[in-house]
């Protein structure tokens, strides 16, 4: 009996005791499950992406900014690789200063809040900014990427913009009515306040972001095969700010540290492709040595810092036997860079695909480097993206090992942050040079591609025109559509390690104001500030030179406009102002270069009102005064 009841004891306690462990194994299993919706904020708590992969086999992300979803519950992750097995999230935070050898200002705030979810197969790594964020995938070493689950599922029927290569954007074009592929960078304007940009950083390999979406879709997806690049989200509560950002850079990586780049000097260039035709003073300007000579003076006379030599010098650019060491004006080539070392001028060499793959690039790099050229500039690299990307990583790096700078032409791959990895990559021709695509170029092409292609890093446009007819040009004798003061503001808004202005210097010189606004543009920059612009409309920008002389940039579409100015970029004290604008009569579909000019004593706390012409400009030099 008593043994009996002692072991109905016994059992109800095992009963409770499983009862027990059911409850706490159930409540455990519930809580690994609501933890696997992890959060991650930007740095001043204003950006906030939530991610979810509590079905053990899809992981999605939502981004909020400022208490509104923009975009919706999107997919992440790799196809083949959907089983996703979570086992931990960890999360550290980073709060530094990059300070660039060239860019857009000295020093540069690095803080964001990181996340790396490590699941079964792969990891997922997530950084917030206080103006974006990025997402990647690391996989285990030895492991084949699969395509790329990554969405961007507007929460609304926002307006985009799009790169569109050497056309006009594509856009403002809603997201419903997109059908189709589309390529980076893609800006948006949800509203007022709220603008994203969707590119990627630090593309080592693989092939560059496409983007796809569907008619009646807000969901844009990858249609380009998987890479270990960032996905990157830039936000700005103003275009502007999308502007001055700089996560594409930060999201590269630093250069090697046994690297020396204290070498790289960025800086305006004259050119000698477009010169070639034009006459003055009973001379006619010519891509060859005394044409160069005249140039080189110029820009020492000008306090610039180079002269860039086009194609044809060692032979027609496109015939197999033109040999890039050996070929052409070689030793007028020689000459000019013994000539300009004594005017404190360095000379960049052109160089295509033909050359650069019928002959040793390697070897044919350090043999310009022996002569003791600043760079090179490469055209029309033949190849699919992809293997177009490989080979522009080998020619910068070589460049690089050699003491070269490099600029990009003819349908580059884009930008994706190498200027701090390699900051001897100024510039690539990342859209459509006025100077060539007059056909498809129109005064609103500068003003949007400033906000769209300028996303991705710095670019060579080829600004800069002072005889706006282009009379007597060989390559391209078109008008150009802009106002003689609109062209000279464009150089300092184009972000670009070197800034290649294209007329001869006597067209300059007949303009002795707007010459000192190219003159005053010493880089590399201390400071920029868009101070204001609306995509498409208009855009007005601030920098501050190497000298400590503040230079402002103002450009509209075909619209005229009234621009104030404000100055609140500077520092106390006070300043001589030189306002450049656009005379009464400027209008860019008559050509016109007439332009006026004044002083005025300015502070902080002035505005500055300016007028622009239809597809002109304004131009501003402010000095501090004693």
């Amino acid at each position: 009996m008593i043994i009996s009841i002692m072991n109905k004891i016994k059992h109800l306690k095992l009963n409770c005791l499983a009862i027990a462990f059911f409850a706490f194994s159930v409540n455990a299993v519930f809580a690994q499950i609501a933890r696997r919706a992890e959060t991650l904020k930007s740095p001043d708590g204003k950006l906030l992406i939530s991610f979810n992969f509590s079905d053990l086999k899809h992981v999605s992300y939502a981004f909020t900014a400022y208490g509104k979803t923009l975009i919706g519950p999107s997919a992440l992750g790799l196809d083949s690789l959907n089983q996703i097995g979570f086992i931990q999230a960890s999360h550290r935070s980073v709060n530094t200063v990059w300070k660039p050898i060239w860019g857009k200002r000295t020093i540069v705030p690095d803080q964001f809040n990181e996340i790396t979810i490590e699941l079964k197969a792969y990891k997922i790594v997530a950084r917030a900014y206080n103006n974006g964020f990025a997402i990647k995938y690391q996989l285990p070493a030895g492991s084949r990427r699969s395509r790329d689950l990554t969405q961007f599922n507007f929460s609304g029927d926002y307006t985009a913009w799009f790169y569109n290569g050497e056309l006009h954007n594509i856009g403002p074009e809603k997201l419903t009515e997109v059908d189709g592929k589309r390529l980076p960078v893609m800006t948006v304007k949800a509203d007022d306040h709220d603008y994203m940009a969707v590119h990627e950083a630090d593309l080592e390999q693989g092939e560059p972001l496409i983007l796809e979406s569907k008619k009646g879709s807000k969901n844009f997806t990858i249609a380009s095969k998987a890479n270990a690049a960032w996905r990157v989200v830039m936000y700005g509560r103003t275009p502007g700010e999308l502007v001055d950002s700089h996560m594409i850079e930060l999201l590269s990586p630093p250069p090697a540290k046994n690297i020396d780049f204290s070498w790289v000097k960025p800086g305006v260039a004259v050119w000698d492709w477009r010169i070639n035709g034009a006459k003055v003073d009973n001379f006619e300007y010519k891509m060859s040595l005394p044409s160069w000579k005249r140039m080189v003076d110029f820009a020492a006379q000008s306090s610039m810092r180079y002269l860039m030599l086009d194609a044809d010098w060692y032979g027609p650019e496109f015939a197999e036997g033109s040999d890039p060491v050996k070929g052409g004006k070689v030793a007028q080539v020689h000459e000019i860079i013994t000539y300009a070392k004594t005017k404190g001028i360095g000379i960049w060499l052109y160089i295509n695909d033909v050359g650069g793959r019928k002959y040793p690039i390697e070897q044919t790099l350090k043999q310009y480097s022996d002569w003791g050229a600043a760079g090179i500039k490469y055209g029309f690299m033949i190849g699919d993206p992809e293997d177009k990307n490989i080979r522009t990583r080998l020619i910068t790096e070589l460049c690089a090992k050699y003491h070269l700078l490099c600029d990009f032409h003819d349908g580059p791959v884009h930008p994706y942050g190498q200027m701090r990895t390699w900051p001897n990559a100024l510039a690539r021709e990342y859209g459509p040079a006025q100077l060539d695509a007059h056909r498809v170029v129109a005064p609103k092409t500068f003003v949007t591609e400033v906000f769209v292609n300028m996303l991705a890093g710095p670019i060579d446009m080829n600004n800069g025109l002072a005889d706006l007819t282009q009379a007597g040009r060989v390559d391209e004798p078109s008008p150009v559509p802009s106002t003689l003061v609109g062209e000279a503001a464009r150089t300092l808004i184009m972000f670009s390690g070197v800034t290649v202005i294209p007329d001869i210097p006597e067209n300059y010189k007949k303009h002795p104001e707007i010459l000192e606004f190219y003159a005053s543009e010493k880089m590399p920059w201390r400071e920029s500030k868009t101070i204001s612009g609306v995509i498409g409309e208009y855009i007005s920008m601030a920098r501050q030179s190497a000298d400590g002389t503040w230079l402002v940039g103002a450009a509209t579409n075909e619209e005229p406009r009234d621009l104030e100015i404000p100055l609140s970029f500077l520092s106390k004290g006070n300043y001589r102002a030189t306002v450049i604008q656009d005379s009464k009569d400027s209008d860019y579909r008559t050509h016109k270069e007439g332009y006026t000019s004044k002083e005025l004593n300015v502070t902080s706390g002035t505005k500055v009102r300016v007028k622009l012409a239809p597809g002109g400009g304004a131009c501003i030099i402010l000095k501090k005064t004693n």
